[in-house]
């Protein structure tokens, strides 16, 4: 699979993890390799380029040898603020580049089709952001935005207090890509302790 030249896309890392216990969710263990290695392995090929969003002292990734940004908006602001932190790194290091794909790093199973999906049902539905859904939830943090709209979602975040995805998204036309649960749903995410031993045993059935 080609990436398609004009996509760009932001690993989005900067959350608190609270429900893990704090630190770097991306950075615990699954399959003998941080979950982090597994989320840039599906995303890397999909895109043309990937900005890795992160909040403290992003020289503790400095392994993956990915651009690195803070949030542009302080605060902890949430999966929005690194939205925007990708489109307005996307407008100023590749200003060709027309979409961003947004990934979360606490899904190690997302599929390595989705931005290839995601561009098909925008262009079939003349839709302005796609975003993925598996039986009946919807995924918004793994979705592709139009760079375009980087200072509408400033604007909003800075003189609306905008703090949630769903609520933005809604200004537009969505289209939603539903995405098959067997033999299980590629979007699960590690969110607490518990999702990690679920997830070492998805791995371990995915590479038998």
């Amino acid at each position: 699979m080609t990436a398609p030249v004009d996509t760009v896309g932001v690993l989005l890392a900067g959350g608190l993890a609270r429900r893990m216990g704090g630190g770097d969710k991306p950075l615990r263990t699954l399959g003998g390799k941080p979950i982090l290695d597994h989320v840039v392995a599906r995303a890397r090929p999909q895109v043309a380029d990937l900005l890795l969003n992160v909040n403290g002292d992003p020289a503790r990734f400095a392994a993956y040898g990915l651009p690195t940004a803070v949030d542009v908006i302080d605060g902890h602001a949430g999966p929005l603020a690194g939205i925007l932190t990708g489109m307005e790194w996307a407008r100023a290091a590749h200003p060709r580049a027309k979409w961003l794909a947004s990934f979360a790093t606490d899904a190690p199973f997302f599929p390595d089709t989705l931005v290839q999906r995601l561009h098909r049902a925008v262009a079939d539905d003349g839709a302005e952001i796609a975003c993925a859904q598996s039986g009946d939830r919807t995924h918004p943090v793994f979705a592709l935005w139009p760079v375009a709209l980087a200072d509408d979602l400033r604007a909003a975040m800075t003189q609306e207090d905008m703090r949630k995805i769903d609520a933005w998204s809604a200004r537009y036309r969505v289209v939603h890509v539903d995405f098959p649960t067997a033999p299980f749903d590629p979007f699960f995410n590690i969110n607490k302790p518990e999702n990690l031993a679920e997830a070492e045993t998805l791995f371990a059935e995915a590479v038998q």
